[in-house]
């Protein structure tokens, strides 16, 4: 049974043709039949001089039915092809619609791995194509959605069980309410508040949501500052921090503030994995026309099937270190989402288990 949308399509081209045939056909009738005659007499009154009224009137005869004739075959030849043509063109332009009318439903009841097939150069390929990059884009934020909100579930059972433990040994009088025990609540709520912020930033980021301020600044200023705010935690735990002058990388157009949360990030993760009397290292150098920042340490070091795994959300090397002693496990998912937000390029190089580990930041000059 043929479509609403198809009907309706049909009926569209073909009464639009032939309102332009009837006009067209209604126009020409009527220049026809009012000058047509008059001229017809002139000439065969030029051409045969004085013509006998029985004469004169069997040719006007034969002129208007000659000329209704071809009128007739004409319109109906128009009016043919328009029906032709107007099923022709509504059948080459249905049939795409119709497949992208059918995807739309399936994308509305939550089916994103839809497409429509996108071939050739005109208008309906080129919507198409948006639509399939439109179904993408909701397919990737739709398997996003379900990571994050596994990955909450995960993450937030263990400091509530912890809080509900204690507020309930609190209530039976089973824990005491000594300052260790209302640190250990506050420590486990500032887990939760920082987890919750985190996700914010990274969701936003992933989602090109953020507000970027961008200004001009160099790269060593960028590493210096880094620095400077990480130097207290490094001395800390015996952690050397080194910012090696830089090869002259090009200036960058960048929102420091963000910057500055890459970087502190890169400097957290390279701290808790490099043992005291380690180093860690800032640099900068140029790489082609654009600037590369590095953070390299002398720790833990990767296996090369963990290098991608690290920006994953939650993803941790060491399975039995406590979150507690650790950030909230998207830091590097952060930083990379934040990276790419600049149209860079965020990665990790290692060789290996104990030969340390170097992240790479690769930016666009200004």
């Amino acid at each position: 049974m043929r479509s609403p949308l198809r009907r309706s399509l049909i009926a569209k081209l073909l009464a639009a043709q032939l309102a332009v045939i009837v006009a067209g056909s209604t126009t020409l009738a009527l220049v026809s039949l009012l000058l047509g005659p008059t001229l017809y007499r002139r000439h065969v009154s030029e051409a045969l001089g004085i013509v006998p009224p029985t004469v004169l009137h069997h040719l006007d005869e034969a002129f208007g039915q000659s000329l209704a004739l071809s009128l007739a075959v004409g319109i109906a030849a128009a009016a043919l092809a328009a029906v032709v043509v107007s099923w022709a063109l509504s059948s080459r332009v249905v049939r795409p619609v119709r497949a992208l009318a059918a995807a739309a439903r399936d994308v509305s009841r939550g089916n994103y791995s839809a497409r429509v097939s996108a071939s050739g150069e005109d208008e309906i390929t080129v919507l198409a194509r948006a639509f399939n990059e439109m179904a993408g884009a909701l397919a990737s934020a739709e398997e996003r959605r379900r990571r994050l909100l596994a990955d909450l579930a995960h993450e937030l059972r263990t400091p509530l069980a912890t809080l509900d433990a204690h507020l309930e040994g609190l209530a039976d009088g089973i824990v005491a309410p000594e300052p260790q025990t209302w640190q250990l609540l506050r420590a486990q709520t500032a887990r939760l508040a920082r987890l919750t912020d985190d996700i914010s930033k990274v969701s936003r980021a992933e989602e090109h949501q953020l507000d970027l301020r961008l200004a001009r600044v160099s790269a060593e200023t960028l590493l210096t500052a880094a620095a400077d705010a990480a130097r207290a935690a490094y001395a800390a735990k015996g952690v050397t921090l080194e910012v090696q002058p830089g090869g002259h990388p090009p200036a960058l157009e960048v929102d420091r503030d963000r910057l500055a949360e890459v970087l502190a990030n890169l400097l957290d993760n390279a701290l808790r994995h490099t043992p005291p009397g380690g180093t860690v290292t800032l640099a900068a150098e140029r790489d082609g026309a654009d600037a590369l920042l590095t953070v390299a340490d002398t720790g833990e070091g990767l296996n090369p099937a963990e290098l991608e795994r690290i920006f994953e959300r939650f993803y941790r090397t060491d399975t039995a270190r406590s979150r507690d002693r650790g950030g909230s496990g998207i830091g590097l998912t952060i930083a990379r989402a934040l990276v790419e937000a600049h149209g860079g390029t965020l990665w990790a190089e290692s060789a290996g288990p104990g030969t340390g580990t170097r992240f790479l930041c690769r930016l666009p000059a200004a």
